[in-house]
């Protein structure tokens, strides 16, 4: 995906979003992040990757319940999800199941298997988020993998690769 389809509000975010999974390392979670964003560019929810704690607490999960306790999904439809890595199955399901109407990610699941290896701590999924969501009702854009290489920083060394 080019950058060229990105807005420098999606610029913005995606480089706090990459900060933010670089921080979710250095406090010894997962190097994940997420972040909703409203269509005025405001950010109504901000996580890391809890998934240490609770193997279901990705960064875009936690974002997701943040977003969807406080806003409806007609609000929701308008947001953004950026994530530092591509969603896997379950967080593009809560992204749709939230009504988050856009997903502007980092890191490809194809390149995050490639940094993990079959690390036991990281069992990927191979199922792209553009597949999941093209099952659902309505229509979900998305646009990724952009900025790989800035994304993958906060993956070296981390994973043990077999």
């Amino acid at each position: 995906m080019s950058t060229g389809d990105l807005t420098a509000q999606d610029e913005r975010h995606l480089a706090d979003v990459i900060a933010l999974a670089q921080r979710s390392r250095d406090t010894g979670h997962h190097p994940f992040a997420a972040l909703v964003v409203a269509a005025d560019g405001h950010v109504i929810a901000e996580a890391m990757n809890a998934s240490s704690s609770d193997r279901t607490a990705h960064a875009e999960m936690n974002a997701l319940r943040q977003a969807s306790s406080q806003y409806d999904p007609a609000d929701l439809a308008g947001a953004t999800l950026y994530s530092s890595a591509e969603p896997c199955a379950m967080c593009a399901g809560a992204t749709y199941w939230a009504g988050v109407g856009r997903v502007v990610y980092a890191l490809s699941e194809a390149s995050l298997l490639a940094l993990t290896g079959s690390d036991p701590e990281n069992p990927t999924l191979s199922l792209p988020c553009r597949q999941v969501f093209a099952t659902g009702q309505r229509p979900t854009e998305v646009i990724g993998p952009v900025r790989e290489a800035e994304a993958s920083v906060a993956h070296a060394g981390f994973w043990r690769k077999g």
